[in-house]
């Protein structure tokens, strides 16, 4: 069901977000997106705010290669080892890319990084982990809103490589 509330659909994505949705034909995913009172910047917050499990929330982080971005898609409980990335891309050098590339590569802050909808192309890479639900949750451009989706869908929209690129256990 759609409300015009300011905490559900259009008015809680990122209008970017919210075009890039509806340009990829998937403008029925605003009216679920949802936005919480309170900011939802970490994937514990936003896990806890949602009522799902942490490692439901998809984590869109980006990392430079050798100096050229990447979108790496994480699960919210692991973390992303930076050198299966660099091994993954052929890298040199793989590092988090600073909050002023983040924003001029994506369109958006840290913390509300949509998996797609970005302003710069960039090569896409989704850990296998997103893959043992049957939804994820992604931040739809802004610290506090997030909007569902089905990861085999997620990672095809987002253009992604399926890789293991996962912090092991010790």
């Amino acid at each position: 069901m759609t409300t015009n509330d300011d905490t559900s659909g259009a008015f809680a994505a990122h209008p970017r977000f919210a075009a890039a949705l509806r340009a990829l034909g998937l403008g029925d995913l605003i009216a679920e997106v949802r936005r919480f009172p309170e900011a939802t910047r970490t994937a514990a917050e936003a896990a806890a705010a949602i009522g799902c499990e942490l490692s439901q929330i998809c984590k869109s982080l980006i990392f430079a290669a050798d100096g050229v971005p990447v979108l790496v898609l994480m699960d919210g409980a692991s973390r992303v080892d930076v050198e299966r990335v660099r091994e993954e891309l052929g890298a040199q050098k793989v590092t988090r890319a600073k909050a002023d590339v983040v924003r001029e590569t994506t369109g958006y802050a840290i913390g509300g990084v949509p998996p797609f909808g970005h302003r710069e192309r960039t090569r896409v890479l989704a850990d296998r982990s997103l893959l043992a639900h049957e939804v994820v949750w992604a931040a739809a451009g802004t610290p506090n809103a997030v909007f569902p989706m089905e990861p085999k869908d997620l990672v095809a929209t987002a253009g992604a490589t399926l890789v293991d690129v996962r912090e092991r256990s010790a």
